[in-house]
């Protein structure tokens, strides 16, 4: 096998990774929906989604439209011969450019779409299906939550692929073009996943926030009690905030890092050809080939989540992800040997073959990616301290619990940060010993260790989005089985899931935080190159490193780290705003319809649904338009490297708030769920559970974590890289 034959399996992968999907959701489809009750609620959310997702992805789809036609002008107008970075330039740049911002809105929203659809379907499948047993109400929700991995990181993969072949990827004339000309498309992912992930994280928590204030806390009524007005809207917030808006957010990680990490290997690329080397084209497609081993691995690994009736369900996952990651392990091992094919060219360190010092960085990748799955583990799940100490703060009321639950979101920036340096110092370092170096001297190898490593941790992006989408699946399924009455039993099953979804939405988020920080870089290197490439153009001295020093720059990073604050203000005062409105009106329908309580009267579920929608849609607006405003604005007036030092700082601040947004949300939601399942106990050892003072005080903080790990906290993972991704595209403008 050689490097042409295996890029083959960049389509064939993508292909079978849909049709397997579309496998999956048959076989969920066509199981058991339970009850007519069961059904009857199911069908309330699946309208409520629906309606949502329509008015939002129209909203979106407006504003991509003149987010395509905005920059293919800018660009059109502004990128003459002299500072294009291809043979490209002018109108047609921006034309191509325009195009491929389009096609990526239109795959991210697709993404988003398809998957949610089959989320919201798989919810009373697995409520029914907990009614007979507890390693098919597994499965299902699993395997409900893979067709949304597989569609996402297919779409990606074939999206990349598609636009790279047809912008010249396969010509060896123009194959250095194209991963430039490309970017457009990860610009228009990011775009759209912005504001996916507001609308649906501002709906979803201020749905959430409101119905547990008002039913919890001052009714006394059990989570997803029938009696609730706002408990519908909670359950279609968890499609639409945790199926469309994390769809959307790993598409556009997937797109952008492909794309970044391609346009690293144009470096590569050079050197092959200049050196003689076999196939140098195999250095730019060698991130798609890896990514395609992924999605392969991650179908094997499907047929590996079971166990039995008695077993943790979480080790039921942990046994498919490992094997996700050993197979993905193997995968790497023969795209290294195949496309990094230097003849017998060796690397400095022990003079080993220079595809193994790669093959060890993308090792790297993974090992980050199986730290982070542990990391976060440990700080949201009930098994270990972090959640206990909260829970245990809950005793003396809501006050102690929420200084609890801070510290503890501030404790895991240590853990996060020592983890990412060490990840990008290693492959940094590994790449460094490969021996490639181009013809100025530059070391080549370095960068292009870490973009390996970031193609190595996304190798497991597909199993990671099904384990994410697994949570607001059994969520909503314990729902469901609460609001339609099921027998005690499938509830108990639904609980123990409902527990390991809040860990497995938990892991997805330190999962993003940790690509984030690995793709940033990449990007970060890839915005280098291509200023370079500009600059080289225009015979102008090269920018070799950013000068804090430099007062454009110092501003443009002190805008940086505001910008990510400010950015999570305006996400969070969202869906405190949204959630009032809902409080407002819950609390109206249990004053005037007295009869809700003993059943006797049905809450208006359509009307709290209706007044989350449009405010969800209205706030998520203003921090979209500042996020996209403000690098634009900062290039424009202090220059390109004012940019690098903006991203750079953007990158640090944005990765440890959302790190202390998500763990802390989190560990809250996780310290309620354990007292809710009887572990707190008092002096006396009586057990503090639901209806104690102690569970109040949980309950407050869960309700002040839930904007952090569900709005902000995964909000900010998008901005980082939409910083990444607007100026790659924008770069020739603020060079001008």
């Amino acid at each position: 096998m050689d490097a042409s034959t295996l890029q083959l399996i960049i389509p064939i992968a993508g292909v079978v990774a849909v049709l397997f999907a579309m496998y999956l959701a048959r076989d969920v489809l066509a199981r058991d929906t339970g009850t007519q009750a069961m059904q009857d609620v199911a069908g309330t959310i699946f309208e409520g989604a629906v309606a949502f997702i329509r008015r939002q992805y129209t909203t979106i789809a407006i504003l991509a439209v003149v987010g395509a036609v905005g920059v293919g002008i800018l660009i059109a107008a502004f990128e003459t011969k002299d500072v294009a970075d291809t043979d490209v330039f002018g109108t047609e740049l921006g034309i191509r450019t325009g195009i491929a911002f389009l096609v990526g809105a239109v795959c991210s929203m697709a993404s988003g779409i398809i998957g949610m659809f089959i989320s919201v379907r798989s919810n009373v499948r697995t409520a029914a299906a907990a009614r007979r047993s507890l390693v098919e109400a597994v499965q299902v929700a699993m395997r409900g939550g893979a067709v949304s991995g597989f569609l996402v990181v297919s779409l990606s993969l074939l999206g990349v692929y598609g636009m790279f072949v047809a912008f010249g990827g396969l010509n060896p004339e123009t194959v250095r073009q194209a991963p430039f000309l490309i970017v457009g498309y990860g610009f228009g992912a990011s775009f759209v996943a912005l504001f996916a992930q507001l609308g649906g994280g501002i709906y979803t928590k201020a749905a959430d926030v409101g119905s547990d204030l008002v039913g919890k806390v001052e009714k006394g009524i059990p989570e997803d009690d029938p009696r609730n007005a706002g408990v519908v809207a909670d359950l279609v917030g968890d499609n639409v905030g945790d199926c469309a808006g994390r769809g959307a957010d790993l598409f556009e990680s997937t797109a952008a890092e492909n794309i970044g990490a391609m346009i690293l290997g144009v470096g590569a690329f050079v050197i092959a050809q200049a050196a003689g080397w076999p196939n140098p084209s195999a250095w730019i497609f060698f991130p798609l080939v890896v990514r395609a081993f992924g999605l392969l691995a991650t179908i094997v690994a499907i047929f590996f989540v079971r166990g039995s009736e008695t077993e943790n369900p979480m080790n039921m996952l942990n046994r498919g992800y490992w094997v996700t990651t050993l197979l993905s392990v193997v995968g790497l091992g023969i795209t290294t040997y195949v496309m990094m094919n230097t003849n017998g060219a060796i690397g400095d360190f022990l003079k080993l073959p220079t595809w193994m010092y790669f093959f060890a960085a993308g090792i790297v990748g993974l090992a980050t990616s199986v730290a982070f799955v542990y990391i976060t583990q440990f700080y949201t799940a009930g098994s270990y301290r972090p959640v206990r100490e909260i829970a245990e703060a809950s005793k003396t009321g809501p006050a102690t619990n929420i200084i609890s639950g801070t510290a503890v979101g501030f404790e895991t920036t240590f853990v996060t940060a020592i983890t990412i340096g060490v990840a990008l110092f290693a492959s940094h370092w590994l790449g460094g010993q490969a021996g490639l170096v181009s013809a100025d001297g530059r070391n080549v190898g370095g960068i292009f260790g870490t973009a390996v490593a970031t193609m190595g941790m996304l190798m497991t992006t597909a199993y990671i989005l099904a384990m994410d989408t697994f949570g607001p699946i059994t969520d909503n399924a314990g729902g469901i089985a609460e609001f339609s009455r099921a027998e005690k039993g499938a509830r108990e099953i639904t609980d123990r899931l409902d527990a390991v979804g809040n860990t497995t939405k938990a892991l997805t988020k330190g999962y993003a935080i940790a690509s984030a920080s690995l793709a940033a870089f990449l990007l970060f290197s890839a915005y280098i190159d291509k200023v370079n490439l500009i600059l080289a153009r225009q015979g102008k001295p090269l920018m070799e490193s950013v000068n804090l020093a430099n007062v454009d720059v110092f501003i443009a990073a002190l805008i940086a780290a505001m910008l990510v604050y400010f950015f999570s203000s305006l996400a969070i005062r969202a869906v405190g705003t949204t959630a009032q409105s809902i409080i407002v009106e819950v609390r109206r329908q249990f004053r005037e319809m007295p009869g809700i309580m003993d059943y006797s009267q049905r809450p208006d579920y359509a009307r709290v649904v209706d007044i989350t929608t449009k405010a969800a849609l209205r706030q998520m607006v203003a921090p979209g338009l500042v996020a996209v405003a403000t690098p634009v604005i900062v290039g424009l007036l202090l220059g390109y490297e004012a940019v690098a030092g903006m991203l750079m700082v953007g990158t640090i601040a944005g990765v440890m708030l959302a790190t202390v947004l998500n763990n802390g949300g989190g560990a809250w939601d996780n310290a309620k769920k354990y007292i809710e399942s009887g572990h707190l106990k008092d002096a006396d050892g009586n057990v503090l559970g639901k209806g104690s003072d102690a569970h109040a005080a949980a309950v407050v903080g869960d309700t002040v974590g839930d904007p952090f790990k569900d709005t902000a906290g995964p909000s900010l993972h998008v901005l980082v890289k939409l910083l990444a991704t607007i100026t790659l595209v924008l770069a020739p403008l603020f060079i001008r």
